[in-house]
């Protein structure tokens, strides 16, 4: 299937996720856990850094994503490992899941297959299966889910993300057409820009996965930030003109009102040195609505980018060759 459409089927797969996720069987873990630690990279992890702010009100115990080959030294028995590889042959997750098992974490996998599948096997771990043969960038709705289940059913969370992502596909299904119209507008005026891409704290991990689309799908350089905090760094920066940036702003009205009274300010600062200044409004009445609209819009843009500019979206041949070079090691 190509990007296209595994893009439009994004509120089917999410369906599918749900269903997943509601069937899966965790094994009880004797010690009481008192951190959570998602390890995962690209397409794979980032479900972890928007899951862990979503999840943020609700939670008492700490929740860090690590995307990395090591983990942090506080990994030990009263720890929740979630190890999340699409393709299980993540070299950095691998070497990651090895050491929660030798720090004693309970662990739980996410995964389509690969060596994470099999070593869950041999170490009899709870493992998620997902359907596998896609690009792992577009499977975000099946990784990320099944985060919210894991927690879940570990009584780490209650049911009460079970609505919202119900409420959700709705909205994907209601809006998809207004939001492949909008997709295209954006992107289109984001051709022969570098974008930056700004929003509250709490929407950070959107916005990254907004950016990673860009530079996946559509082979574009770009960068991102977040209120408040590049109002004491970044926006110093905003001193000469900048033609060719093009500033993208995700807006939500559940944004805090003096950070959203921050971004007002500074679009007219960025107005200074940019004639393009785009802003996106988010749908939905929860964090959860609102965070999966702007995913979807961000994945359209990116699959619109590659159309304009008649580039394949799907391949990663830079990512091939730089795997073929570690793999001489």
């Amino acid at each position: 299937m190509d990007m296209k459409s595994l893009i439009a089927d994004f509120s089917k797969q999410m369906r599918e996720a749900v269903a997943i996720g509601e069937k899966a069987v965790l094994t009880a873990w004797p010690h009481e856990i008192r951190n959570i630690l998602v390890t995962g990279l690209g397409g794979s992890g980032i479900g972890g850094t928007i899951v862990s702010q979503l999840c943020e009100k609700e939670l008492k115990i700490p929740f860090l994503v690590n995307k990395d080959y090591f983990i942090p030294a506080f990994v030990n028995k009263h720890s929740l490992v979630v190890v999340s590889s699409y393709s299980g042959n993540t070299e950095e997750t691998l070497q990651a899941m090895d050491m929660a098992l030798k720090q004693g974490a309970k662990v739980v996998c996410v995964s389509s297959g690969g060596k994470t599948s099999s070593l869950a096997s041999e170490h009899k771990l709870d493992c998620v299966t997902i359907p596998g043969g896609m690009p792992p960038r577009s499977c975000y709705g099946y990784s990320s889910t099944q985060l919210f289940y894991i927690l879940h059913k570990l009584n780490l969370i209650s049911d009460a993300f079970k609505a919202p992502l119900q409420k959700a596909i709705a909205l994907l299904d209601a809006e998809e057409e207004n939001i492949k119209r909008d997709a295209r507008s954006l992107a289109e005026k984001l051709i022969g820009k570098i974008p930056v891409i700004y929003a509250a704290t709490n929407y950070e991990g959107v916005v990254v996965r907004f950016r990673q689309q860009i530079q996946e799908n559509g082979k574009m350089l770009c960068w991102h930030h977040v209120f408040p905090e590049m109002n004491h760094n970044e926006l110093v920066g905003w001193t000469t003109k900048h033609d060719e940036v093009a500033v993208v702003m995700f807006r939500n009205d559940d944004d805090y009102f003096r950070t959203a009274k921050r971004m007002d300010i500074c679009k007219e600062i960025f107005a200074r040195y940019t004639p393009h200044i785009f802003e996106v409004h988010s749908k939905g009445q929860s964090q959860i609505e609102k965070s999966l609209y702007l995913i979807h819009f961000g994945d359209w843009v990116s699959w619109y980018l590659s159309e304009i500019r008649n580039i394949d979206c799907t391949e990663v041949k830079v990512i091939d060759y730089l795997k073929g070079e570690l793999a001489k090691l």
